[in-house]
């Protein structure tokens, strides 16, 4: 089949359908006239006549035929939209109505007088060519002049009669803006378009749908209302499609103006113009202009709410092994709603201030142990302000003079907000945004949005960790109920070699066996009662007492308990006292090292030390192992019960903490993946240990 025959074939389908469709509508409203007023009769017999017309188009009965039925199609919606005029009175005020519709019925009789005269000699050369052009020119005459009373028509109307006349002046816009666009192709080209006649007949099923909605009772509530992604879609294949146009008609051109090296010329063009489609089209940053240009015009609001919580909740709502932890996820769903790259979250440390507990797709950033300091927070704590930083590097913000932005985040042009998570009125952390591809000025909408997730996510992380809580204590009260056997067994057997060595002590004959059986028995007995010393603090983080130590002996004791292995290596040691309990500082720093240790490679070092910041003594263990997570530090490595050794407790990280916490200091971490750790001890110094109990006695007067 030619191409002629297939655009024959679905113009004939599309044909046959609008007539039938037109038909049925017909039939339908017959009994329905008073719905359309005055002019209900006029446009059942509309529907009719152009029923007849797309039947004649699909017949292909003969160019005369075809001609007529068009006319009368023409001459009867032109009564249509007078019949229109008059239901609202304006046929009478509007003067130039009747002179128009009657000149507009004067060319279409003549055009049928001319083209019946031209059909006749067409066998004169020339006169085909001539009956062509007048055919089409008349055409193009009637189409202007209906579309100038549709447009009068609807535009002109009261207010309040727009509803009823909206969709019949839409149907007949559809409908003769396409034999605009048919004729005005057809007197270019010189010939008959029939690729473009071909839907013809899917014009006049735009207009049957239009009328059917005119004429049901709750038209006034149908709106087009599509959504942004069909909005987004669509344009995108418009401007996909206005590019393969103007593409392939500057290459036409190219092909005429070329001369002999015109096929060159065009080739070359269309590899060009693809390449850059390739690289342009599929941008992040042109997807994101078109969203906010089309959010801009074509809707009231900005955001799809609908489809940014269903987002929000599938995003946090992802649970399986295979899910990224909680906080990347909460910072993810905060993201994708202005299409950031990545972003961070900050939450709560010990001492209230804030630190890194996750980072979605942004590793390159450098976060400080002390994100945010506990002085700035009170301000985001009190109003939930959401912070536009590009507005705090410029001065520009409103509260500005209120804000306290660290110096990390500022000098780091990639930081774009800061979104505060309040959670009945207390701050449960923070999410840092990076910079979209298109960035833009946050407004009401968006601000009015992040307070929303922001107090979801929030309570997501509020209930995150309360459960985590019940679990630990929980594990606590299994891990007690156990340990309680354990020790009932350890004190037996204490009790057991006790008595053996105070019997030994009267029984044994040789002196020499005497002497290692004692010796034997008691240090079993001391090791055994220290352990259970030790398992009696867990849980608590007790030490026995605190007194005044020197610092440099807690160092060297450690040195001195690891001589045998070239790795440990102290760097700086000073000569200060601090009020601690030796021993459980020596266990803290001994479980650190041995960690830094295990951590690292056999040639790597473990440097430990000792300086003075303030009123502590700041012990240090670096190593340059395998490192952590900031998600491991945050969630896991203070766990009790959480070990990434085979067989391991889980409780050594957290012990330390806790003996730490007791002997009124802090133990920090600093960790990177790749690069090592950093473990910081904090332990008063002697000279502060006045200031320390003046302030606990006065914390207790105040209670």
């Amino acid at each position: 089949m030619t191409i002629v025959g297939i655009w024959g074939t679905v113009g004939m389908a599309l044909d046959l359908t609008g007539a039938i469709a037109l038909a049925t509508l017909a039939i339908w409203l017959w009994s329905r006239l008073d719905r359309f007023g005055n002019a209900g009769g006029w446009i059942v017999a509309a529907l009719f006549v152009t029923a007849a017309w797309c039947l004649a188009v699909a017949s292909a009965s003969g160019a005369i035929l075809t001609s007529v039925a068009e006319s009368s199609r023409n001459l009867i919606w032109l009564m249509v939209i007078y019949r229109l005029f008059a239901s609202d009175g304006r046929h009478t005020s509007l003067a130039p109505i009747r002179p128009v519709l009657m000149a507009l019925a004067f060319v279409e009789l003549l055009h049928l007088g001319v083209d019946f005269g031209l059909s006749r000699a067409t066998s004169i050369e020339g006169m085909t060519r001539v009956a062509f052009d007048f055919n089409v020119m008349f055409r193009l005459l009637v189409t202007v002049g209906g579309l100038v009373l549709v447009h009068n028509l609807y535009a002109g109307a009261p207010r309040e009669a727009r509803p009823a006349l909206r969709w019949p002046a839409t149907g007949l816009a559809v409908l003769w803006a396409f034999d605009l666009n048919l004729y005005t192709v057809a007197y270019l080209a010189a010939r008959w378009p029939a690729e473009i006649a071909a839907f013809r007949g899917l014009a006049a099923m735009i207009l049957t749908a239009c009328i059917a909605i005119a004429a049901a009772r709750d038209r006034d509530t149908l709106k087009l209302r599509p959504s942004r992604a069909v909005t987004f879609q669509t344009f995108s294949l418009l401007v996909i499609g206005f590019y393969l146009i103007a593409m392939v008609a500057v290459a036409q051109w190219l092909s005429y103006v070329g001369g002999n090296f015109a096929r060159l010329i065009e080739l070359a063009f269309v590899t060009l113009a693809s390449a850059v489609a390739l690289v342009v089209l599929p941008s992040r940053r042109l997807r994101g202009w078109l969203k906010v240009i089309l959010a801009k015009h074509f809707f009231q609001h900005r955001y799809d709410y609908r489809e940014e919580w269903l987002r929000f909740t599938r995003t946090i709502g992802n649970g399986g092994e295979t899910a990224l932890p909680l906080g990347e996820r909460v910072v993810q769903s905060v993201a994708d709603v202005f299409e950031s790259p990545g972003g961070l979250l900050l939450t709560p440390g010990e001492q209230g201030e804030l630190t890194l507990a996750a980072r979605w797709n942004w590793p390159e950033i450098e976060v400080p142990a002390v994100a945010y300091p506990l002085r700035a927070l009170s301000f985001f704590e009190r109003t939930g302000f959401i912070a536009d930083l590009d507005e705090l590097r410029t001065g520009e913000a409103l509260h500005g003079a209120d804000i306290e932005v660290p110096e990390w985040l500022l000098s780091n042009n990639r930081a774009w907000a800061l979104i505060p998570l309040v959670h009945y009125e207390r701050l449960v952390g923070m999410v840092v945004l990076a910079r979209a591809q298109l960035a833009r000025k946050f407004d009401w909408e968006d601000f009015d949005l992040l307070r929303v997730i922001g107090q979801q996510v929030a309570s997501y992380l509020s209930e995150n960790a309360s459960q985590e809580a019940l679990a630990e204590s929980s594990r606590f009260e299994d891990f007690h109920r156990r340990i309680a056997f354990v020790m009932h067994d350890i004190k037996n057997l204490a009790s057991q070699f006790s008595l053996l060595a105070r019997n030994a002590e009267l029984h044994a004959d040789k002196p020499e066996f005497r002497a290692d059986m004692l010796i034997t028995l008691r240090n079993s007995s001391e090791k055994l009662n220290a352990l259970i010393a030790r398992l009696s603090r867990y849980g608590t983080g007790a030490v026995d007492k605190l007194e005044q130590i020197p610092a440099a002996d807690v160092v060297a004791s450690v040195m001195e308990r690891f001589r045998d292995n070239p790795q440990v290596v102290a760097a700086e040691t000073r000569d200060v006292a601090i009020t601690a309990n030796r021993h459980s500082l020596e266990q803290v720093l001994v479980h650190l090292v041995q960690n830094g240790i295990e951590a690292s490679p056999a040639d790597s070092p473990v440097f430990i030390s000792l300086t003075v910041e303030g009123l502590h003594a700041r012990f240090e263990v670096v190593d340059s192992g395998c490192g952590m997570s900031a998600d491991f530090v945050r969630n896991r490595l203070f766990k009790p019960f959480v070990s990434t050794k085979s067989g391991g407790f889980g409780i050594g990280a957290f012990e330390a903490r806790e003996l730490v916490r007791a002997m009124r200091g802090r133990l920090d971490v600093e960790s990177r993946e790749g690069l090592g750790s950093r473990f910081i001890v904090y332990v008063p110094l002697a000279a502060a240990t006045d200031v320390y109990q003046t302030m606990t006695s006065h914390d207790q007067k105040v209670a």
